[in-house]
């Protein structure tokens, strides 16, 4: 492996929450995360189209969506005639499979760089996107990366929000209404009244927090974005990298919905650390009412809870009333600056046609929820129709500051490790190290990844 390649891979780990929580931030749940599909290999490297008009190799990092790319390669062959490869890194392997594939003859045209610490990595790599074809598809600007020169160096190619996702109709028969839930106050009320009726409702109110691995991003990496917005919003100024420490100041606000969760639910506290509770069918079975999760999840959640919507992450904030769904991406296109021309523009104009084609655009949609470009299909995601109706009524998106966690695989595990103890005894010693382990983990992090 070339030296700039190792260097890039120690410093590169960052971008891993592609892997690690792009699989929490996007179909991440336990539902929709299975399989590995196919994997990157030496012998899938040799792809050319004929005719020298160029060809595309998209290096996929979602697993979920490697069938459909596969099919939609397939028609973009038999329209065009040009040759798409897709190859889909397995699970957990995105940053050592791209750091892999840069280094062989034919590398791959299109990748993935999902933050700005992966902006620094591959900047290198990745050709200015400014006033080309995909870029003048884009209807908002609001997911696209920069390097410091103000290149365009990756675009967002969907994006989705998280928050907590409720029943109406178990909050209806618990004696509740929606609109009593404007506020932390409000959630706190129904759902402990939930919880206190549950025997005699037959349903709880939180779907099971889980701290095992297909359920411990929710709070480690999701939720802990509560945290870390609220520290940006405090200092008027949304991060660009990602800061050497954070002051944890909000940590009383996360630790106000944690244990608002983890308290009223059918599951006990002691038995999360083991996870297998299943939280996903806990809701869609109607024996839940709140649950953590996001809008990858909707299509399976609107099958039996069609009426579904989600709710801010109300903590006790002050304003909260005007707060609005987590919305972000890590999902943004980068084409490979040191690939031919000629298979520079063939990967654009692949790209293109799966953001404008009609039947393209639908399928990528009903996969990935929303693209946000001006004539691909219309979403019918909603839960990211209720983010736009936030936006609409003037509340505050909470950005995703928790793609900037440092190191992100050791800090997320020792955030997990504090929690178990902490859910296990409720004690104000146990939640100090959780506190330590969010702030003064952070810094160590930081120092681990950049000296």
């Amino acid at each position: 492996m070339k030296k700039t390649h190792l260097k890039r891979a120690a410093a590169f780990l960052l971008t891993a929450l592609m892997a690690g929580s792009a699989l929490a931030g996007c179909g991440g749940s336990s539902s929709s995360s299975k399989a590995d599909s196919s994997k990157a290999d030496s012998s899938s490297t040799e792809s050319k189209s004929d005719g020298g008009k160029g060809s595309v190799y998209w290096l996929n990092f979602k697993p979920e969506l490697d069938e459909t790319l596969q099919g939609l390669a397939k028609k973009y062959k038999e329209a065009k005639g040009v040759d798409v490869k897709v190859v889909t890194a397995a699970s957990g392997t995105y940053r050592e499979t791209l750091t892999a594939e840069m280094d062989k003859s034919n590398p791959p045209t299109l990748f993935v760089i999902g933050n700005q610490q992966g902006v620094k990595d591959w900047d290198e790599y990745a050709l200015d996107l400014t006033d080309t074809a995909i870029a003048k598809e884009l209807k908002t600007e609001d997911f696209n990366l920069k390097d410091a020169d103000g290149k365009l160096v990756s675009i967002g190619y969907c994006y989705e929000c998280y928050g907590i996702v409720v029943n109406p109709d178990n909050v209806k028969a618990a004696g509740h209404t929606m609109d009593e839930i404007k506020d932390f106050n409000g959630l706190k009320t129904v759902a402990e009244d939930i919880h206190k009726k549950a025997k005699d409702l037959g349903f709880d109110a939180f779907s099971a927090t889980d701290m095992d691995d297909s359920s411990s991003w929710r709070v480690t990496g999701h939720l802990a974005n509560l945290e870390y917005f609220y520290e940006e919003k405090a200092a008027g100024k949304t991060w660009s990298e990602c800061p050497e420490s954070i002051t944890g100041d909000y940590l009383p606000n996360y630790k106000n919905l944690f244990d608002l969760a983890i308290n009223n639910s059918a599951t006990d506290a002691k038995d999360l650390a083991t996870g297998g509770h299943d939280p996903m069918t806990q809701f869609t079975s109607g024996k839940s009412t709140f649950f953590f999760t996001g809008s990858w999840d909707y299509a399976e959640i609107s099958k039996t809870v069609p009426n579904a919507v989600m709710i801010p992450y109300y903590c006790g904030v002050e304003g909260e009333d005007k707060a609005g769904l987590n919305c972000g991406t890590e999902n943004c296109w980068a084409v490979n600056a040191k690939a031919s021309e000629d298979d520079q523009k063939a990967t654009i104009d692949f790209m293109v046609w799966l953001v404008s084609d009609a039947e393209a655009s639908k399928t990528m949609v009903e996969q990935l929820g929303i693209l946000p470009y001006k004539n691909a299909h219309e979403s019918a995601n909603g839960f990211l129709k209720n983010a736009d109706e936030y936006t609409q009524k003037g509340c505050y998106t909470m950005d995703w500051a928790t793609n900037y966690q440092p190191n992100v695989d050791a800090y997320r595990a020792d955030l997990v490790s504090a929690l178990n103890a902490y859910t296990a005894d409720q004690s104000d010693a146990n939640w100090d190290v959780v506190k330590e382990m969010f702030v003064d983990g952070w810094a160590n992090q930081y120092k681990e990844v950049n000296g």
